[in-house]
């Protein structure tokens, strides 16, 4: 019974100081730019070196965090960190053995690449989780969307949009076109196999891809149109569960 107790204490004193630790993390990086990452220390050392210029939000050009939301995460604004109707669909083409790209919201990925390493295992996905939603209730979305483009990784050894702009176009960050960012947006699923500065037909299409979801979306930065979007997605959650209920009632 003692030996139960001490560890019963021995649980909730580390409970407790994860719980201290990781919000004082989040909370901190929230304020001071994260000093690296567990991928750039592994590219480091694989590719000897890596390229990686810090930018803030306001010298970045608008139009890559716009094609990151259209092709990534389309509902980033308006989500509180998960994308529920993401993770349903992955779950639906896991079952029938089929792989499936954006299960994870921009809000995870950042978590992942700021607080975590790679893997898949549960652990990692519960930590994941849990500071993602430190993040959503301590960071604002822009604070989010400026730490996102600055730790991606956008090419082989490329880290963040001043980096991959360089790498890219051998201009700044925030002279990008909305087709040049489009095409950094399109190498953010595989990195180390696609390459905007020497990009394939396959890139190319791909770019002509985001740019229409681009333009589906729209400036959701812009208060405004967010606010018309946030009704939009209302009305269509609206009408798709009156169609659920019609067809169970069926």
């Amino acid at each position: 019974m003692r030996s139960l107790r001490l560890l019963a204490r021995w649980f909730l004193a580390s409970s407790f100081w994860f719980l201290v630790v990781s919000v004082l993390w989040v909370g901190l990086l929230g304020i001071v730019a994260p000093p690296v990452t567990w991928v750039m220390v592994d590219q480091a050392h694989e590719q000897g070196s890596i390229q990686r210029t810090r930018m803030g939000l306001d010298h970045i050009s608008r139009s890559l965090p716009l094609s990151i939301i259209a092709s990534e995460d389309q509902r980033f604004m308006t989500h509180n960190g998960f994308s529920f109707e993401a993770m349903r669909k992955a779950m639906e083409r896991n079952k029938k053995g089929k792989r499936i790209k954006g299960g994870s919201t921009i809000s995870q990925q950042t978590a992942k690449n700021v607080f975590l390493w790679p893997g898949r295992t549960y652990v990692r996905k519960a930590l994941e989780a849990w500071f993602t939603l430190l993040m959503e209730t301590l960071w604002t979305k822009q604070r989010i969307l400026e730490v996102y483009l600055n730790v991606a990784e956008m090419g082989k050894g490329v880290f963040g949009a001043e980096a991959a702009a360089q790498h890219c176009f051998d201009k700044p960050a925030s002279k990008l076109s909305r087709e040049q960012s489009a095409l950094i947006t399109c190498t953010l699923p595989a990195p180390r196999r696609y390459d905007c500065n020497r990009p394939s037909g396959y890139l190319l299409g791909r770019k002509q891809w985001v740019l229409r979801q681009m333009r589906n979306v729209g400036d959701v930065l812009d208060p405004e149109v967010l606010e018309r979007r946030k009704t939009m997605i209302e009305k269509k959650e609206k009408q798709e569960a009156v169609r659920k209920a019609r067809r169970k009632s069926k």
